[in-house]
């Protein structure tokens, strides 16, 4: 599938928020406001100012959202949650090639609060998948322990894990051992009267007439 560098860009960021949504093996990613910073940092959000306790609701709000649009049972429902995105955050489409970057588009308002500015650029990410048809690209980890989101950008569409180097392989180790399991406990014992049981049962009397 064919993504544009700056919607994938918006994507990642997307699965990242996501992602810090608290689950039972790991606490909340954004504790805090300097979590939230930590993220600003690691993601190179531009544009923002000063953050604050207000910034941080804000953006767990739109991750809530989020993680909605991922939930949806089908394009309609999607677009229903990424319009109301969009139109909240005030969308203000503009080109820019800030830092050296090459020309893309900015969906966020000339000073939108960081909430705003993930909004506007993550739901129009987020519409370009719908448009094109591939809703069913947005999921989540198959692993029965964990529920991470991704964006699925295989040819076939058959990726299942959130990461096949952990997930992937952990659930394909222990479906190895769990076929060897029941294939050996599924071997059958010798046939009665067999040559076999007749060595068998003939070991187990010599070793009780060894022992009397």
């Amino acid at each position: 599938m064919q993504i544009p560098h700056d919607t994938r860009r918006a994507l990642d960021v997307v699965v990242a928020l996501v992602n810090t949504s608290a689950e039972t093996d790991h606490p909340d990613g954004l504790a805090d406001v300097n979590a939230l910073r930590a993220f600003v940092r690691e993601y190179a959000i531009s544009d923002v100012g000063e953050l604050g306790a207000r910034d941080l609701a804000g953006v767990r709000t739109v991750r809530g959202k989020f993680a909605q649009v991922f939930a949806a049972p089908n394009p309609r429902a999607a677009s229903v949650l990424i319009n109301e995105l969009v139109a909240t955050a005030g969308t203000t489409p503009r080109l820019t090639d800030h830092d050296g970057y090459d020309w893309h588009v900015h969906y966020f308002a000339p000073g939108a609060s960081v909430g705003d500015h993930l909004a506007a650029d993550g739901g129009m990410a987020l519409a370009f998948i719908v448009v094109s048809g591939e809703q069913e690209r947005l999921r989540r980890c198959e692993a029965p322990d964990c529920r991470r989101a991704f964006v699925d950008l295989s040819r076939n569409r058959s990726r299942r894990y959130c990461d096949s180097r952990t997930c992937g392989n952990r659930l394909h180790v222990a479906a190895y051992r769990a076929r060897r399991k029941s294939e050996l406990g599924a071997e059958p014992g010798p046939e009665p009267g067999s040559q076999q049981e007749e060595i068998v049962h003939g070991g187990e009397q010599q070793q009780t007439a060894d022992h009397s």
